[in-house]
């Protein structure tokens, strides 16, 4: 992987994990940081400069989908809010 494709996955994974804090629900935030180090994890060996492109462009969006999350999901109240959307971005 060239230095610039590791500098922005690198950043993209930091990326990911500080907007997951973000989640009130302390299930939800353990879910998606434990997802998310699990995805990387899984691919961390891909060489193919395609596959990571692609890779990187759904990490941006499932970054897009937890940033445009509000910062205290009111779940604890019963209400699934807009977890569907999480949900659905974190589905392997």
């Amino acid at each position: 992987m060239a230095a610039s494709s590791r500098a922005q996955v690198l950043q993209l994974y930091r990326a990911l994990l500080r907007e997951s804090q973000r989640f009130a629900a302390y299930g939800y935030r353990t879910y998606a940081i434990r997802r998310i180090r699990d995805a990387f994890r899984e691919n961390k060996h891909i060489q193919d400069s395609e596959e990571i492109q692609r890779l990187l462009h759904k990490a941006r969006t499932n970054l897009e989908i937890i940033h445009r999350q509000p910062p205290k999901m009111k779940l604890h109240h019963g209400s699934a809010g807009n977890s569907s959307a999480f949900l659905s971005f974190m589905a392997r």
